[in-house]
């Protein structure tokens, strides 16, 4: 890797605060007690930066989303760290019946609703629920479908970079929150098997965090998953063309629990 690649983030970190630092603070200096509250205050800022970061990303993987999306997704569908519910619009309407949008940041709720309306998917009909709990809160998610009901998929977009207690979280989504027959769809930048490499995205993983809602770039995600066990089919790939000498390596994987 590069000098200029182990670098290369500085710039969508610059470009973050451009966009966000002006718009939080004068959040702050409206209700000067968020400065009691740094999580709201990183949401605020998160919920600026993905107005922008958010629909360009999604753009550049609209075609990796349709393949394991489109594709696999089926019956009730959870959503984690929806964000804008982008994912949504990647949907078979003729083959999901519910999308549920875990979206523990409220600032992003109105464009999440508006996203997820577009893709035929509304609260007025049932077909959409929006949650604002973390996915480590199992009951919350379960209870919210009516009664202790687990999901026929759940579906991870570069969010599991993020969420607290990942290993736990993971586990007991995948044990009690998932169907037996159900399956994991995720798309996630992951600890890259260089250990060089690997440094530096520990390295940069605090100063990243600030800047983007706790995101962590080290972590083995698509290991973590594999290892909760119990799988009938196990599959994770790469993308085509992806240089493995990245600070962002991605990897998607399908995992369908024993029925």
């Amino acid at each position: 890797m590069t000098l200029l690649e182990r670098y290369s983030l500085l710039g969508d970190i610059r470009m973050a605060i451009q966009i966000a630092f002006w718009p939080t603070f004068k959040q702050i200096w409206a209700k000067p007690s968020l400065l009691f509250h740094p999580t709201a205050i990183s949401r605020i800022f998160m919920s600026y930066v993905w107005t922008v970061f958010g629909t360009g990303i999604d753009e550049n993987s609209g075609e990796i989303k349709r393949g394991l999306l489109t594709q696999h997704a089926r019956g009730v569908v959870l959503d984690l760290g929806a964000a804008h519910g982008h994912a949504a619009k990647y949907l078979d309407k003729t083959q999901v019946t519910k999308y549920v949008a875990l979206e523990p940041n409220t600032n992003m709720h109105d464009e999440l609703r508006r996203t997820a309306d577009a893709a035929g998917f509304n609260e007025a009909s049932g077909s959409f629920v929006l949650l604002s709990c973390g996915a480590e809160d199992i009951t919350t998610i379960l209870t919210s479908l009516g009664g202790y009901q687990p999901v026929d998929t759940i579906i991870s977009i570069l969010t599991l970079c993020s969420v607290p207690d990942p290993q736990d979280t993971i586990k007991s989504l995948a044990t009690e929150a998932l169907k037996p027959g159900g399956q994991v769809l995720f798309y996630e930048h992951v600890r890259n098997p260089h250990p060089n490499i690997a440094w530096w995205q520990t390295f940069w993983t605090p100063l990243w965090g600030v800047a983007f809602d706790g995101c962590k770039l080290d972590r083995p995600t698509h290991l973590w998953v594999q290892e909760v066990g119990g799988w009938a089919t196990e599959e994770v790939w790469g993308l085509d063309n992806e240089d493995e000498e990245h600070l962002f390596w991605h990897r998607l994987g399908r995992f369908v629990k024993v029925a």
